[in-house]
């Protein structure tokens, strides 16, 4: 880690000494939710880099030289903060001394966040599965890109109230949908437990097998309980992570047979990585979209 750090202020140092020419202005986001809400309120006026892509888990991702290159050239760096990206925390306060960094959760009032019991005093990170709490969090970064670059403030608050308006759909949308399935159905069980913010947003029972850290291990007796709480209240499906591996899950599925209740695979979730790029689910809008119709449809 003190190389990478070193590295860093190293070559910012180098940068700022030697560079004469004109470059195009660069904002750096960790997560493709943040990229993605940042292009929204960009446009095409700045380049956007995303350092992680689809199926990159967030909690366990360590910076390449590569990472090292592009916030050494950004102008601005956003990330989720909250601990999300949990071992880049030191790179992040380092930087945030040399240029402009905004921490996404740290734009909310912390009332509105949920604690995270696994860690005194932390609050669960994944924010983004609220998404009336997502549009506020992003509204704020808006702000703070305003003050950043003051020449773009008409087109950012232009592009921010047509993204608000599109996002105040979408959680329509979610809400509406979640409401078709029944009480007794409304559980949804997944690899680890990035679904809180969801479940409280639009109703739903929410667990994972493991805490909302997949740095969090889990063992058998994890397994069991959670096996036994399927298969008493009747299930009918749980959820794997597009970012998670699926042995775990797997594992939950074969206890309740064991235990005669056939729970099946609903599907797919995009948790804390998006889809591939250029697919529906390689944007904000279209991963909520799928995970919603995916969690009606093996539940309802």
């Amino acid at each position: 880690m003190k190389k990478i750090l070193f590295a860093i202020i190293g070559a910012l140092t180098l940068t700022a000494c030697s560079e004469t020419t004109e470059k195009e202005t660069l904002i750096v986001c960790t997560t493709g939710m943040i990229g993605d809400a940042v292009k929204h309120l960009m446009g095409d006026s700045v380049k956007v880099e995303v350092l992680m892509g689809p199926g990159v888990d967030p909690h366990l991702y360590k910076a390449t030289q590569g990472d090292i290159t592009d916030l050494n050239n950004a102008d601005v760096i956003i990330y989720n903060g909250l601990h999300l990206e949990g071992k880049m925390v030191e790179i992040f306060e380092k930087l945030s001394r040399l240029k402009t960094t905004i921490a996404v959760g740290n734009q909310l009032d912390k009332r509105k966040l949920i604690n995270n019991t696994d860690f005194v005093g932390a609050e669960d990170p994944h924010i983004w599965f609220d998404v009336a709490l997502w549009s506020e969090a992003i509204t704020r970064v808006a702000k703070e890109l305003q003050q950043q670059f003051p020449e773009k403030e008409k087109t950012i608050t232009y592009n921010l109230e047509v993204y608000q308006a599109e996002l105040k759909e979408l959680d329509d949308f979610a809400r509406s949908q979640i409401a078709t399935i029944s009480d007794s159905q409304r559980v949804m069980i997944t690899a680890h437990d990035a679904f809180k913010y969801f479940g409280k947003a639009y109703g739903m029972e929410v667990r994972g097998l493991q805490g909302i850290s997949t740095a969090a291990e889990y063992g058998l007796q994890d397994v069991s309980e959670l096996v036994k709480f399927i298969a008493d209240h009747k299930i009918k499906a749980i959820f794997v992570e597009s970012s998670v591996p699926k042995k775990s899950i797997e594992a939950v599925i074969e206890g309740c047979r064991e235990r005669g209740h056939d729970v099946k695979l609903g599907g797919e979730l995009f948790s804390d990585a998006m889809g591939s790029e250029g697919t529906p689910e390689g944007t904000y809008m279209g991963m909520v979209r799928h995970n919603v119709n995916t969690i009606t449809g093996a539940l309802r």
